[in-house]
């Protein structure tokens, strides 16, 4: 039954070199011991596509670079604030957390074999921080994304429509059974409200 797990935040890479990150980071960090940042891509990610045009290497080799590129933004976030942890297991998530530390996932440890996860661009950090989610319990997952602060609700089907979210997104979600929303780049202030059940930002219909 939800209710009880962490929430999972997951910070888009579009903020790396953002005037909100910093916000954000300490928004989240006042959420010890509730919460979990599962990091996009971002800067990092960029440079394995182009990478990947260029040299011709396949997306398996691809996939594996990709979770080592939201590792690194991982890693570049952890050390903006004492707070956070990296956190490479579901065990060590566990301990961060009982500790009232923010843990950041590592992914490559526990997703770069999970049978469920297609090695392919298909799969973002939005569809592996959904599928955290549900390998944790989480009581909810966040997506923060550099879009005007928004309302209301929006079926998975749209936003993958307009991108927002990645093909794989809308299966991986129902599977995890997590509830989920989206929040804007300013929308920082309204982390602690959500996290103690407040209505904010954009509910996810899944489909």
């Amino acid at each position: 039954m939800r209710g009880q797990g962490p929430t999972v935040i997951k910070l888009g890479g579009s903020f790396a070199f953002s005037a909100d990150l910093g916000e954000w980071i300490a928004a989240i960090a006042r959420c010890g011991g509730r919460a979990v940042i599962a990091p996009g891509g971002g800067p990092f990610a960029n440079v394995v596509r182009t990478a990947q045009a260029q040299m011709g290497f396949d997306d398996l080799a691809a996939h594996r670079m990709a979770l080592l590129a939201m590792e690194q933004y991982g890693c570049a976030i952890k050390s903006l604030h004492p707070a956070l942890s990296l956190a490479d297991s579901f065990d060590s998530i566990r301990r961060c957390l009982a500790d009232d530390r923010v843990p950041v996932w590592l992914p490559t440890r526990t997703a770069l074999d999970a049978a469920e996860i297609a090695q392919s661009w298909d799969v973002t950090s939005d569809s592996l921080a959904a599928w955290l989610a549900g390998k944790i319990d989480a009581e909810r997952l966040l997506l923060i994304k550099h879009i005007e602060p928004a309302r209301g609700a929006m079926s998975v089907a749209d936003l993958a429509a307009r991108d927002i979210v990645d093909k794989a997104f809308a299966n991986i979600l129902a599977a995890s059974g997590v509830p989920a929303f989206i929040l804007g780049r300013k929308d920082h202030a309204a982390i602690g409200r959500l996290l103690n059940g407040e209505p904010m930002g954009i509910r996810i219909i899944a489909q």
